[in-house]
């Protein structure tokens, strides 16, 4: 083990202790200040996720952007690789995905613009502390070669943090959205 794996690990540990107090203490409507981001980018192709554990629910945004456009939502193809999106509708039938995310039954693949991501911890320079297997990194990188993709990390207040321990290969987000504010970088 590494000292950045360590570093890594401990940074994780706290960060996910401090998103399970702020999940507990969540207020209603936490997701409205990424619908009102995501009302200026009306069809816009986008994917949210589908929340597990913890993690802040962007649904209700997820839902009224859907009216627009295409949503979608990650699909793990294997370990090493980038995601896929398949389309996602409220109302559409889903199925267990690896790490229990659920995913559409029906795969319907495209490339989103926007990218709503989960995370474990931010900064306020637009770093962010994934779950480490390095899907939204390398995915980001190939949107990112073909067109412009605009990254939004969706957490809690409570999971910003200072100095993350970033690397290179780690792709910085545009904004990040809680329930109370609006950090672009």
């Amino acid at each position: 083990m590494t000292d950045l794996t360590e570093i890594k690990a401990a940074a994780r540990k706290a960060a996910f202790a401090r998103r399970k107090a702020a999940f507990d203490m969540r207020p209603p409507g936490a997701a409205g200040r990424l619908s009102e981001v995501l009302a200026g980018h009306r069809g816009v192709p986008l994917s949210g996720y589908m929340p597990i554990r913890t993690e802040v629910d962007p649904l209700p945004a997820m839902a009224e952007a859907s009216a627009y456009g295409s949503v979608g939502v990650p699909v793990i193809q294997r370990a090493g690789q980038a995601l896929r999106f398949s389309r996602w509708t409220p109302e559409g039938k889903l199925k267990d995905g690896p790490f229990g995310a659920k995913v559409p039954e029906l795969d319907d693949y495209f490339d989103p613009e926007i990218l709503i991501v989960p995370m474990v911890a931010f900064d306020a320079q637009g770093g962010r502390l994934g779950y480490g297997g390095g899907f939204y990194d390398r995915t980001l990188e190939g949107l990112r070669a073909k067109r412009p993709t605009l990254a939004i990390g969706f957490a809690f207040d409570a999971q910003e943090a200072d100095n993350l321990p970033l690397e290179p290969t780690d792709q910085p987000l545009d904004m990040v959205i809680t329930e109370s504010r609006v950090l672009t970088f």
